[in-house]
C-alpha cells in the first residue's frame, strides 16, 4: 500500500527552515517535479534551486493553518512566505485564531489534529477549510496572486505554537497504541508525550491516504525559548 505523502519541516521563529522528514509521494499529485518550488519555498537552508525546481504550470491552492508564528511568516515585512509562494504561482489563504466552524481555528496544538481531520466534527471542518479562500492574518499582511483561479485548495499546511515543543518522555519513546489521551486535547501535561503526539500524525495519516487529490505539509512547532523548558524542548 502507498503511504500519503506528508511534508514536514521544523520552524524557528520567524522565518528559518529545515525540512527534517522524509517526502511521501504517490503518483496521484504531481509534487516530484512541479511541487519542488513548494519546498524550497519553504527551506531558506536548501541549497540553490536546481534547474528543474520549476514552479507549477498552473495556478495551485493552498490554505495555511496556523497562529501567530506562521502569520510572521507569511508577512511580506517579517518572513517573506507569501511573496515567495505568490511568485512560484500558488494562491495562498490561512486561518487564525477563531476561524472556522466551533471556532476550530482556535485549536492548532498536536492533539487537535484528529479533532480537525478524524474528529466528529471533522467533515463539517474539512468541508470550510477546502473551501476557504480569503486571508485571515490579525496584526499582518501577505501579498498573493490577485485573481482566486476556481476549485478547492489542493495543498494543506499546518503547524502548532512554540508550547508544542514542550513534550514529555524521550524521543525515542514508541507511539501510544490504543486509547490516546492526546486526542482532541491541548498541549499541557500530563497526556502531551512523544508517544502520544506520534500517535496522533499515525491517526491523522490514515485519513490523508484517503484524499489523493491534497497534499499535506506537517510544519513542527517552533523550538521553546523560555528557560523554564530546556529539557523537553
Amino acid at each position: 500500500m502507498e503511504r500519503k505523502r506528508i511534508v514536514a519541516g521544523a520552524l524557528a521563529v520567524p522565518v528559518l527552515v529545515s525540512l527534517v522528514m522524509s517526502i511521501l509521494f504517490t503518483s496521484s499529485f504531481p509534487v516530484a517535479a512541479e511541487h519542488i518550488a513548494l519546498l524550497y519555498a519553504l527551506d531558506e537552508t536548501a541549497p540553490a534551486r536546481d534547474e528543474s525546481a520549476h514552479p507549477p504550470s498552473h495556478i495551485v491552492k493552498l490554505i495555511f493553518i496556523h497562529h501567530s508564528c506562521g502569520e510572521n511568516w507569511l508577512d511580506d515585512y517579517n518572513g517573506g512566505l507569501g511573496i515567495t509562494l505568490r511568485d512560484n504561482n500558488y494562491f495562498v489563504s490561512d486561518t487564525n485564531y477563531s476561524w472556522g466552524p466551533d471556532g476550530i481555528g482556535d485549536n492548532t496544538d498536536i492533539g487537535h489534529w484528529w479533532s480537525w481531520f478524524i474528529g466528529t466534527s471533522s467533515v463539517n471542518y474539512l468541508g470550510t477549510l477546502y473551501t476557504e479562500y480569503s486571508q485571515h492574518t490579525i496584526y499582518t499582511s501577505y501579498s498573493r496572486l490577485p485573481s482566486d483561479p476556481g476549485g478547492e485548495n489542493e495543498i494543506i499546511m499546518f503547524k502548532s505554537c512554540y508550547p508544542n515543543s514542550d513534550l514529555l518522555g524521550n524521543p525515542d519513546d514508541p507511539s501510544t497504541i490504543g486509547s490516546n489521551p492526546l486526542r482532541g486535547r491541548d498541549c499541557g501535561p500530563p497526556h502531551h508525550t512523544v508517544g502520544n503526539a506520534k500517535a496522533i500524525y499515525n491517526d491523522i495519516l490514515e485519513y490523508f491516504e484517503t484524499r489523493q487529490d491534497k497534499l499535506f505539509v506537517v510544519i513542527t512547532a517552533p523550538p521553546m525559548q523560555d528557560p523554564k523548558y530546556p529539557a523537553n524542548a
